[in-house]
């Protein structure tokens, strides 16, 4: 297990008419990743961003970006994702019919690719496709909106999703989303999680975006003290 922490900011807890300001903040604060979170109305119950959004994003920052698509048959946009600047395509196995068949097209146009996991869906489908993931996602709250409590219940899977990929010699990065913050973050990453997804924890902060992402990493190397 890769025992570096990545932190990801998710700007759906930012100041959508300042994600310029959000995201320049977040990286100077030393964030590792930007989580972007696209939702279609109809895979999840809520609508926010598309294409265009995420080619405005790369243009302000450096940092990879993780974009979270959150909608049906997801392959039909992944081209599009692709050219507008993702690094990270993640993809629910939920909504797409030919799991296999999406992971290698985002990984034919260059880019690296993540299972995302809805809490009542097992770890189990993630068997035949771990040698094609960068990334798997265990969401610990139902998707769609920011802000929810955290699912204790997430924390077994999160340390099956570890032994999978540790059987199987995988480097993938082990991410959670959903209520992480400084009381949730030392049980993920006890439990094998080592890409933190945050959003209002970070962006809803009241000390401010540095010192959340400080006490985040601080947070998170009390387990390995």
């Amino acid at each position: 297990m890769n025992r570096t922490i990545r932190i990801a900011p998710s700007i759906l807890s930012a100041d959508f008419a300042c994600l310029r300001a959000a995201i320049e903040m977040a990286e100077e604060a030393g964030a590792d990743v930007i989580h972007v979170d696209v939702m279609d109305g109809r895979f999840v119950p809520n609508m926010t961003i598309g294409p265009p959004v995420v080619a405005a994003l790369r243009k302000v920052t450096r940092l990879p970006l993780d974009v979270h698509l959150m909608i049906e048959t997801p392959e039909r946009y992944v081209e599009a994702f692709v050219q507008a600047g993702a690094d990270i395509l993640t993809v629910h196995p939920e909504a797409t019919a030919h799991l296999h068949q999406i992971l290698r097209q985002i990984r034919r146009l260059g880019v690296q690719a993540g299972v995302s996991l809805n809490p009542a869906t097992s770890e189990s489908v993630l068997s035949y496709v771990l040698g094609m993931v960068d990334l798997v996602l265990v969401m610990t709250v139902n998707p769609g909106f920011g802000g929810q409590d955290f699912l204790p219940e997430m924390l077994p899977k999160i340390a099956a999703v570890r032994r999978l990929l540790d059987a199987a010699g995988s480097a993938a990065w082990l991410s959670v989303d959903g209520g992480i913050n400084a009381e949730t973050v030392p049980l993920v990453v006890a439990h094998g999680a080592n890409h933190l997804v945050a959003g209002s924890a970070i962006f809803a902060a009241a000390e401010g975006v540095t010192a959340a992402i400080h006490t985040l990493r601080e947070s998170a190397s009390t387990v390995y003290i």
